[in-house]
Protein backbone atom coordinates (compact mmCIF):
# COMPACT_ATOMS: atom_id res chain seq x y z
CA UNK A 1 0.00 0.00 0.00
CA UNK A 2 1.44 3.54 -1.03
CA UNK A 3 2.19 5.32 2.11
CA UNK A 4 0.85 9.29 2.57
CA UNK A 5 4.37 11.48 2.36
CA UNK A 6 4.10 14.42 4.67
CA UNK A 7 6.48 17.33 4.84
CA UNK A 8 6.48 19.52 7.85
CA UNK A 9 7.98 22.95 7.32
CA UNK A 10 9.31 24.04 10.21
CA UNK A 11 9.96 21.70 13.68
CA UNK A 12 9.94 24.54 16.05
CA UNK A 13 8.04 23.66 19.10
CA UNK A 14 4.78 22.79 17.53
CA UNK A 15 6.05 21.35 14.31
CA UNK A 16 8.61 18.99 16.12
CA UNK A 17 5.42 18.12 18.63
CA UNK A 18 3.48 16.97 15.59
CA UNK A 19 6.38 15.16 13.92
CA UNK A 20 6.33 13.41 17.58
CA UNK A 21 2.41 12.91 17.40
CA UNK A 22 2.29 11.42 14.31
CA UNK A 23 4.92 8.39 14.93
CA UNK A 24 3.22 7.74 18.25
CA UNK A 25 0.02 7.34 16.31
CA UNK A 26 -2.21 4.72 14.60
CA UNK A 27 -1.10 6.28 11.55
CA UNK A 28 2.63 5.81 11.78
CA UNK A 29 2.88 2.57 9.44
CA UNK A 30 0.97 4.56 6.56
CA UNK A 31 3.27 7.77 6.37
CA UNK A 32 6.56 8.93 5.65
CA UNK A 33 7.61 11.82 7.22
CA UNK A 34 9.89 14.41 5.68
CA UNK A 35 11.06 17.55 8.15
CA UNK A 36 12.30 21.08 7.39
CA UNK A 37 14.63 22.87 9.63
CA UNK A 38 16.21 26.43 9.10
CA UNK A 39 19.62 24.70 10.72
CA UNK A 40 20.11 21.00 11.64
CA UNK A 41 21.32 20.15 14.84
CA UNK A 42 24.49 17.90 15.65
CA UNK A 43 22.51 15.98 16.92
CA UNK A 44 19.28 14.20 15.34
CA UNK A 45 15.82 15.67 17.02
CA UNK A 46 14.34 12.17 16.63
CA UNK A 47 15.22 9.41 16.11
CA UNK A 48 12.90 7.12 13.37
CA UNK A 49 13.59 5.95 10.14
CA UNK A 50 10.31 6.91 9.07
CA UNK A 51 11.37 10.95 9.44
CA UNK A 52 14.02 12.63 6.89
CA UNK A 53 15.49 16.00 8.31
CA UNK A 54 16.57 18.64 5.48
CA UNK A 55 17.20 22.63 5.37
CA UNK A 56 15.83 22.07 1.73
CA UNK A 57 12.28 23.22 1.77
CA UNK A 58 12.28 22.61 -2.08
CA UNK A 59 13.55 19.17 -1.99
CA UNK A 60 11.12 18.33 0.67
CA UNK A 61 7.42 19.86 -0.97
CA UNK A 62 8.27 17.99 -4.09
CA UNK A 63 7.57 14.86 -3.30
CA UNK A 64 4.98 15.33 -0.09
CA UNK A 65 1.01 14.64 -0.40
CA UNK A 66 0.60 16.67 2.51
CA UNK A 67 2.53 20.14 3.61
CA UNK A 68 1.64 21.13 6.79
CA UNK A 69 3.20 25.06 7.43
CA UNK A 70 4.48 25.27 10.63
CA UNK A 71 7.11 28.07 10.29
CA UNK A 72 6.81 31.87 12.65
CA UNK A 73 3.97 34.41 10.77
CA UNK A 74 7.59 36.48 9.89
CA UNK A 75 9.00 33.55 8.22
CA UNK A 76 6.23 32.45 6.06
CA UNK A 77 6.77 34.95 3.01
CA UNK A 78 9.92 33.71 2.19
CA UNK A 79 9.30 29.81 2.74
CA UNK A 80 5.71 30.48 0.51
CA UNK A 81 7.59 32.12 -2.20
CA UNK A 82 10.03 29.36 -2.65
CA UNK A 83 7.84 26.26 -2.78
CA UNK A 84 4.35 28.08 -3.60
CA UNK A 85 4.90 26.86 -7.38
CA UNK A 86 5.00 23.43 -6.56
CA UNK A 87 1.59 22.85 -4.34
CA UNK A 88 -0.53 22.21 -6.84
CA UNK A 89 -2.74 19.13 -5.93
CA UNK A 90 -1.28 18.82 -2.41
CA UNK A 91 -3.10 18.92 0.65
CA UNK A 92 -2.02 22.08 2.44
CA UNK A 93 -2.15 22.96 6.11
CA UNK A 94 -1.10 25.84 7.93
CA UNK A 95 -0.49 26.20 11.98
CA UNK A 96 0.72 29.86 11.34
CA UNK A 97 -0.82 31.90 13.96
CA UNK A 98 -2.76 35.24 12.71
CA UNK A 99 -2.38 34.20 9.25
CA UNK A 100 -5.78 34.29 8.17
CA UNK A 101 -7.64 31.62 4.67
CA UNK A 102 -7.60 34.81 2.75
CA UNK A 103 -4.02 35.35 3.56
CA UNK A 104 -2.92 32.13 2.50
CA UNK A 105 -4.80 31.90 -0.67
CA UNK A 106 -3.28 35.48 -1.58
CA UNK A 107 0.02 33.94 -0.99
CA UNK A 108 -0.14 30.24 -2.20
CA UNK A 109 -3.23 30.89 -4.53
CA UNK A 110 -6.95 30.12 -4.50
CA UNK A 111 -6.58 27.43 -6.71
CA UNK A 112 -5.12 25.22 -3.59
CA UNK A 113 -7.27 23.56 -0.95
CA UNK A 114 -6.18 24.77 2.44
CA UNK A 115 -7.07 23.95 5.60
CA UNK A 116 -6.07 26.34 8.64
CA UNK A 117 -5.31 24.51 11.64
CA UNK A 118 -4.29 25.45 15.17
CA UNK A 119 -3.14 22.51 16.99
CA UNK A 120 -1.22 22.64 20.67
CA UNK A 121 1.66 21.09 21.99
CA UNK A 122 -0.68 18.48 23.71
CA UNK A 123 -0.26 16.65 20.00
CA UNK A 124 2.79 15.15 20.90
CA UNK A 125 1.14 13.26 23.02
CA UNK A 126 -1.69 13.14 21.03
CA UNK A 127 -4.47 15.05 23.28
CA UNK A 128 -4.86 18.01 21.47
CA UNK A 129 -7.73 19.95 20.63
CA UNK A 130 -7.15 21.45 16.92
CA UNK A 131 -9.72 23.41 15.60
CA UNK A 132 -9.70 23.38 11.32
CA UNK A 133 -11.02 25.97 9.05
CA UNK A 134 -10.91 25.68 5.46
CA UNK A 135 -11.56 26.96 1.96
CA UNK A 136 -14.15 24.41 0.68
CA UNK A 137 -11.60 21.90 -0.65
CA UNK A 138 -13.53 18.76 1.25
CA UNK A 139 -10.54 16.47 -0.11
CA UNK A 140 -8.61 18.98 1.77
CA UNK A 141 -10.32 18.58 5.51
CA UNK A 142 -10.79 14.91 5.80
CA UNK A 143 -7.52 14.34 5.24
CA UNK A 144 -6.72 17.05 8.11
CA UNK A 145 -9.05 15.37 10.51
CA UNK A 146 -7.78 12.12 9.76
CA UNK A 147 -3.92 13.66 10.73
CA UNK A 148 -5.27 15.41 13.56
CA UNK A 149 -8.13 13.28 15.10
CA UNK A 150 -5.58 10.27 15.70
CA UNK A 151 -3.64 13.42 17.72
CA UNK A 152 -6.53 14.38 20.08
CA UNK A 153 -9.54 16.22 19.15
CA UNK A 154 -10.61 18.16 16.12
CA UNK A 155 -13.21 20.88 15.20
CA UNK A 156 -14.16 22.62 12.28
CA UNK A 157 -15.34 26.39 12.81
CA UNK A 158 -15.65 29.85 10.68
CA UNK A 159 -12.08 31.34 9.87
CA UNK A 160 -13.29 34.67 11.77
CA UNK A 161 -13.60 32.76 15.16
CA UNK A 162 -9.45 30.72 14.72
CA UNK A 163 -7.33 34.04 16.56
CA UNK A 164 -10.17 33.03 19.39
CA UNK A 165 -9.42 29.59 19.34
CA UNK A 166 -5.73 30.26 19.20
CA UNK A 167 -5.88 32.20 22.79
CA UNK A 168 -8.54 29.56 24.59
CA UNK A 169 -6.64 26.04 22.73
CA UNK A 170 -3.15 26.98 22.28
CA UNK A 171 -1.98 29.75 24.34
CA UNK A 172 -5.23 27.49 27.02
CA UNK A 173 -1.69 25.07 27.13
CA UNK A 174 0.17 27.23 29.25
CA UNK A 175 -2.97 28.79 30.85
CA UNK A 176 -3.57 25.38 32.14
CA UNK A 177 -0.32 24.76 32.91
CA UNK A 178 -0.20 28.24 35.69
CA UNK A 179 -3.27 26.69 37.08
CA UNK A 180 -1.47 23.00 37.93
CA UNK A 181 1.64 25.22 39.25
CA UNK A 182 -0.32 27.15 41.39
CA UNK A 183 -2.57 23.83 42.96
CA UNK A 184 0.76 22.05 43.03
CA UNK A 185 2.37 25.18 44.86
CA UNK A 186 -0.68 24.84 47.46
CA UNK A 187 -0.07 21.43 47.99
CA UNK A 188 3.37 21.67 48.93
CA UNK A 189 2.42 24.74 51.57
CA UNK A 190 -0.13 22.22 53.03
CA UNK A 191 2.80 19.52 53.85
CA UNK A 192 2.92 17.57 50.63
CA UNK A 193 6.56 17.44 48.89
CA UNK A 194 6.55 18.56 45.58
CA UNK A 195 6.36 15.36 43.46
CA UNK A 196 3.52 14.21 45.53
CA UNK A 197 1.71 17.33 44.97
CA UNK A 198 2.02 17.47 41.71
CA UNK A 199 1.16 14.08 41.52
CA UNK A 200 -1.93 14.49 42.58
CA UNK A 201 -2.91 18.54 41.00
CA UNK A 202 -2.23 16.63 37.59
CA UNK A 203 -4.97 13.90 38.45
CA UNK A 204 -7.04 15.48 39.34
CA UNK A 205 -7.46 18.26 36.32
CA UNK A 206 -7.39 15.01 34.51
CA UNK A 207 -9.86 13.27 36.01
CA UNK A 208 -12.59 17.15 36.20
CA UNK A 209 -11.65 17.04 32.46
CA UNK A 210 -12.50 13.24 31.65
CA UNK A 211 -16.06 14.02 33.93
CA UNK A 212 -16.63 16.89 31.48
CA UNK A 213 -15.49 15.19 28.05
CA UNK A 214 -17.05 11.84 29.05
CA UNK A 215 -20.87 13.32 29.70
CA UNK A 216 -21.90 15.62 27.03
CA UNK A 217 -24.30 16.58 29.03
CA UNK A 218 -22.03 17.52 32.48
CA UNK A 219 -21.68 21.25 33.11
CA UNK A 220 -19.11 22.34 35.16
CA UNK A 221 -21.34 24.24 37.76
CA UNK A 222 -23.59 21.12 38.32
CA UNK A 223 -20.05 19.14 39.03
CA UNK A 224 -19.02 21.87 41.70
CA UNK A 225 -22.49 21.10 43.21
CA UNK A 226 -21.46 17.15 43.44
CA UNK A 227 -18.42 18.10 45.78
CA UNK A 228 -19.83 21.19 47.86
CA UNK A 229 -21.79 20.50 50.83
CA UNK A 230 -22.90 23.33 53.45
CA UNK A 231 -20.64 24.79 55.35
CA UNK A 232 -18.31 23.00 53.77
CA UNK A 233 -14.31 23.50 53.10
CA UNK A 234 -15.09 23.58 49.26
CA UNK A 235 -17.08 26.09 49.38
CA UNK A 236 -14.88 28.02 51.74
CA UNK A 237 -12.18 27.68 48.85
CA UNK A 238 -14.16 28.84 46.47
CA UNK A 239 -15.74 31.38 47.90
CA UNK A 240 -12.21 32.47 48.89
CA UNK A 241 -10.86 32.15 45.27
CA UNK A 242 -13.69 33.80 43.35
CA UNK A 243 -12.92 36.99 45.94
CA UNK A 244 -9.50 37.09 45.06
CA UNK A 245 -10.74 36.87 41.26
CA UNK A 246 -9.94 33.72 40.15
CA UNK A 247 -12.59 33.73 37.22
CA UNK A 248 -12.25 37.19 36.60
CA UNK A 249 -9.14 37.21 36.02
CA UNK A 250 -8.67 33.83 34.07
CA UNK A 251 -11.57 35.38 31.71
CA UNK A 252 -9.35 38.75 31.56
CA UNK A 253 -6.11 37.05 30.44
CA UNK A 254 -7.77 35.45 28.08
CA UNK A 255 -9.42 38.84 26.72
CA UNK A 256 -5.97 40.69 26.63
CA UNK A 257 -4.22 37.71 24.57
CA UNK A 258 -7.16 37.93 22.29
CA UNK A 259 -6.52 41.46 21.92
CA UNK A 260 -3.09 41.52 21.49
CA UNK A 261 -3.27 38.29 18.74
CA UNK A 262 -5.70 40.57 17.25
CA UNK A 263 -2.97 42.95 16.66
CA UNK A 264 -0.98 40.37 14.96
CA UNK A 265 -3.51 39.09 12.55
CA UNK A 266 -3.89 42.86 11.19
CA UNK A 267 0.03 43.45 10.76
CA UNK A 268 -0.36 39.89 8.78
CA UNK A 269 -2.95 41.05 6.49
CA UNK A 270 -1.49 44.83 5.96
Amino acid sequence: MKKTKITIIGTGNLGLSILKGLLASSLKKEIEITATKRKLPDKPLIESQQVQFTTDNVWAVKGADVVIFSVQPGQFPQVAEQVKHLLNNKVIISTITGLTLKALEQTLGKENQIVRSMPNTAIAVSQSMTCLSYNGGEESIKTAQAIFNVLGKTLIIEDELMQAATVLGASGIAFWMRLIRATTQGGIQLGFDADEAKAIAIQTALGAASILSENVNAHPESEIDKVTTPRGCTIRGLNEMEYRGLSSALIKGLTTSYEMISQIKVNMDA
